[in-house]
Formats: C-alpha cells, structure tokens, sequence
C-alpha cells in the first residue's frame, strides 16, 4: 500500500523512516487538499488526540457562531432547523453507503445501541469484544437474561455460533485503533444467522465504511467527524428494522413532525426516522458543514493519508507498523504521556498506552514533534 503523507518536514531526518513505505507519497487530490485547508493550522499543530476529541472546521466554527447570534438576538425559528438536520442525515447516508431512509439520530450511541438491546430475546446471547468501548456493550449488559459473552478481538469471527443473537462490535477499536475483520465476521454472521451490530465512531470520517453489510451501525460524530458532540446516528435494516422498538419515540418520531407535538394519537415514520429523537439544534448547526465536507472525500485517500502518518511514526520510533491511524505503545507510568504533553504535543492515554492519532490537518511536522519529545 502506498500512503499519501502530506507535510513539510525533511523526511531523511527520520533514519529508517526514508526507506518505508510511509514515505511513498502521492499527490493528494484537491478535494482532500480544500478538506484539509478547512482547519486552521495554528490550532491543529500538535493535536493528535482527534480519537478523543476531533477539531472544527472554520465553517463549523462560522456557523455555530451565526446561530448564536440569532439566537442571541430572538431571530432564529425552531423550524429553521429542519432543512439542517435533514441535510445532515443525508450527508451522513452518503458518507456510509445507505439510503438516507436508513438513517435515525440521536445524541449518543450508548442511547442509540440501547433500541437494539432493548430487542435482544430473553436468555439470548450477545457477543462482544474484549475491552471494546463500553457504549457498546453496556446496554447488552444491563438487560436481565441476556448473556453477554466477551472474546479476544481476534476471536471474534471464529466465536460465533448458532446461539448467538447478535454480534456487537467497534470496527476500530478505541484503545489501540485495530481494524476488525468486517468481511470474516459477516460471513460467519451470516452463516449462523446472527445479526450485526457495529460502532463506527472510530472509522467514520477517517476509514471506508459501508453500513449496508451490518444490521445496524451506530455513530456519534465528535471525533473523527469533527461535530459537536450531541449528534449520533444509527443505521438499521429494513429486515432488522422489523426486530425493534422505538423506544425513545417522541415528536421527531413522528411521520409528520409538527403534527406530532400533542397526543394522544402515534404515528410514527415508516423508516428509520420512526428511532430519531429531538436533536439538540445548535449541535447540528454545527455538524452539518463538517459531515457535509467529509462525504464529499474518497475515504481511502483519507486513510491512506493517516495511516501513512502512523507509520511514519512508527518508523520514527523504531516500532512495528501498525497501519492505522491511531498509534499507541506501551506507557504504563505514564512518562512517555507527560514527555509529549510537556513539549505541547495533545494525546490521549488509554489502557496503559499512549495513543496518538492523525487526522486531516496532521503532517510530518507532527510526527518529528512526537520523535523530538520522545527522543
């Protein structure tokens, strides 16, 4: 694989760095160039903590500012936001390969993979990841006479059985960024007629994701997406579709939203809209220009820029490539964590690890600013 690695620092000041592959670049496309001129540099040099947190666009920060304004000053109407939000949906539709009739929202996933919790047969079982983040296991786990059954990542595929409801899983793994095996484990799904569940939050925005091959995704878009928090998305089957309930249903529910403010008749949307629930609008103001802009990228020109950034890294510190956005290395004291943060460089500890992770606006700068702290 050949990444794309933009940047200004000299590459041959990385020693093994100059004959890795990490090196091999092309000439990104002027989509990919505009997307990454959308975040000031001055703010997003040395931030490589996006798997936490990820950074506005100038065009969220505009129109978050705008909104407040009107707000502020009694102009803004409630129904304004509706041509946002739809927007929104259908930026999103786009970014993971489903029809936008496919699409509900939320506000968090935990809340959104709790509708298919809430579906899981009594004494069913649930299958997870070890040390998966916990938005997507703990609604399984709170549900009386479901048995929830937690295996190695690697084991995953191989683990489902004719028993298993439901497989639930991150398709990259918040701890330590590794890719699941999406293609093995719908084929053993498929095999034992076991629905799939799969969090997105940490590949949407950055990886390839084509929600069609799950039964339902879920997403929030704080991070690699670059929203603000508050805006989360499931996407559903129309066959799974048929297995739950919508059991935070309320007005935005509704098939016809301003018609369903007042009781007591329920008529809900057909499609996925039937598991939406009110958005927080300022939030969607927001996210709206950013999701919009990350559908508009060829997604493996995306990851081949931040996963070419990983190596890059690794071959900076002497470590096995990892080919993946998301770098981390064992840092049980916490030293390497406190090195970085005191040369300014922004990350995250997680699990004993330090884990850094590369984004649009990251360049080879950042990756001599990890090595010259480090070194």
């Amino acid at each position: 694989m050949h990444y794309s690695i933009t940047g200004t620092a000299d590459r041959g000041q990385y020693g093994r760095m100059t004959d890795s592959r990490a090196a091999t670049s092309r000439t990104p496309s002027p989509e990919l160039v505009h997307a990454i001129s959308r975040f000031p540099s001055d703010a997003a040099r040395g931030y490589l903590a996006v798997a936490s947190m990820g950074l506005p666009t100038v065009d969220t920060v505009a129109a978050l500012r705008a909104d407040l304004d009107k707000w502020a000053t009694g102009t803004r109407e409630a129904k304004e936001y509706d041509p946002i939000y739809q927007a929104t949906r259908s930026s999103y539709a786009k970014l993971v390969g489903v029809d936008v009739t496919r699409v509900a929202t939320g506000s968090q996933t935990s809340a959104l993979a709790s509708i298919v919790a809430a579906a899981v047969p009594e004494g069913a079982e649930v299958l997870c990841i070890a040390g998966d983040f916990t938005s997507i296991v703990f609604p399984f786990m709170q549900r009386p006479g479901v048995h929830v059954r937690h295996v190695p990542f690697d084991e995953l595929a191989a683990s489902i059985t004719d028993d298993t409801w439901l497989v639930a899983f991150s398709l990259a793994q918040s701890a330590n960024g590794r890719i699941a095996d999406v293609a093995a484990i719908t084929a053993a799904a498929r095999k034992h007629g076991t629905h799939t569940l799969c969090d997105t939050t940490q590949a949407a925005g950055v990886h390839p994701v084509d929600a069609s091959v799950f039964d339902a995704t879920v997403c929030h878009s704080y991070k690699w997406l670059c929203s603000p928090r508050g805006v989360a998305f499931l996407t559903v089957s129309e066959d799974f579709q048929r297995e739950l309930r919508p059991i935070h249903a309320g007005w935005y529910a509704g098939d016809d939203v301003w018609a369903s403010v007042y009781g007591p008749g329920m008529h809900l949307a057909d499609t996925a809209r039937r598991f939406d629930v009110s958005p927080a609008w300022p939030a969607w103001v927001g996210a709206e220009p950013a999701i919009e802009l990350f559908a508009s990228l060829d997604m493996e020109e995306v990851w081949n820029h931040t996963a070419g950034l990983g190596n890059a890294l690794c071959d900076a510190l002497d470590i096995e490539p990892q080919n993946q956005a998301i770098v981390t290395w064992e840092d049980p004291d916490g030293r390497d964590f406190g090195r970085l943060t005191d040369a300014g460089v922004k990350l995250s500890g997680r699990a004993g690890r330090a884990r850094v992770s590369f984004h649009l606006w990251n360049n080879l700068d950042d990756v001599e600013a990890v090595r010259r702290a480090l070194r």
